[in-house]
């Protein structure tokens, strides 16, 4: 009787780990895909960009303009939704003086074609490159919220941008996925590895993270290892009270990118713990 129980068990258990490796997809990305005539609205003026790879995927991306610009910041944005909502984040940067340039990751929005690891750090790059010739890399600021923190820090770790900005940032996704799901084995059947970390250590840009103490969806404790991964020239700015998805509710967030992209007026330090008071 108990040798049938086990054997049910186990069964169980390996129809879960086959559904979690085949339809893992769908936990980690919710997009929201849009009809090609779909025509964008936004506050601000933009220019609507479609950049065709030679796999034959298409990524769709949005640029707002801003006269007199200081640079440009490179938005990689969370896991839901297009940009089509994602386009209120432009206010926290063109307000600063900045352009402001976000894409959809394949399958979201516009955005077609296949979708893996390898080939999202590859769209991610060649877009970075695009970037370059219209402002050159020394104007470009990375930055990344959540899911794109770890695409973010790969380009960062790629190239030499003006800084890298990491928004609610995981340590690892393997390290985020195994609090939720540590009954997996998850090194047989994750198919996003992104080791931020790994990434963070091999950057030469100053690295900013900004993480709220209250987030329980990715915790603060990941901001905090990613600080200490590369101490030399990475600052976490924690956010008193700040969650997952609320951090610009708070002066605390708006302050330290003011400062962050304007320094000549309040230089950041590029090491230690800023005090994030609000």
């Amino acid at each position: 009787m108990l040798g049938q129980v086990l054997v049910w068990l186990l069964i169980v258990y390996a129809l879960l780990c086959l559904c979690f490796y085949f339809f893992q997809h769908y936990f980690f990305f919710r997009p929201e895909i849009l009809p090609a005539y779909f025509n964008y609205k936004y506050e601000f003026p933009h220019e609507e960009l479609d950049f065709d790879m030679e796999d034959g995927g298409r990524i769709n991306a949005v640029l707002f303009r801003v006269p007199n610009r200081k640079g440009v910041v490179y938005f990689m944005k969370g896991n839901s939704r297009s940009i089509k909502g994602w386009g209120k984040f432009a206010r926290d940067f063109v307000g600063k003086g900045y352009d402001f340039f976000m894409m959809d990751y394949r399958g979201f929005g516009k955005s077609r074609g296949a979708r893996s690891e390898s080939i999202m750090y590859s769209d991610a790059q060649y877009l970075y490159k695009w970037l370059v010739q219209q402002y050159g890399e020394e104007h470009i600021v990375v930055m990344g919220r959540s899911l794109g923190s770890g695409f973010a820090a790969r380009i960062a770790s790629w190239n030499d941008p003006k800084m890298l900005i990491l928004d609610s940032p995981y340590y690892s996704f393997v390290y985020q996925i195994r609090r939720f799901a540590w009954w997996l084995p998850l090194r047989y059947l994750l198919k996003y590895k992104i080791p931020t970390w790994q990434f963070v250590k091999q950057c030469t840009c100053p690295v900013h993270i900004l993480h709220g103490t209250r987030d329980f969806l990715v915790s603060y404790k990941q901001g905090e290892m990613l600080s200490e991964t590369a101490p030399g020239n990475t600052m976490l700015h924690p956010i008193p009270g700040g969650r997952h998805n609320n951090l610009p509710d708070f002066k605390a967030y708006h302050k330290i990118l003011y400062d962050l992209l304007n320094p000549s007026e309040n230089e950041p330090g590029r090491s230690g713990t800023s005090d994030g008071g609000t």
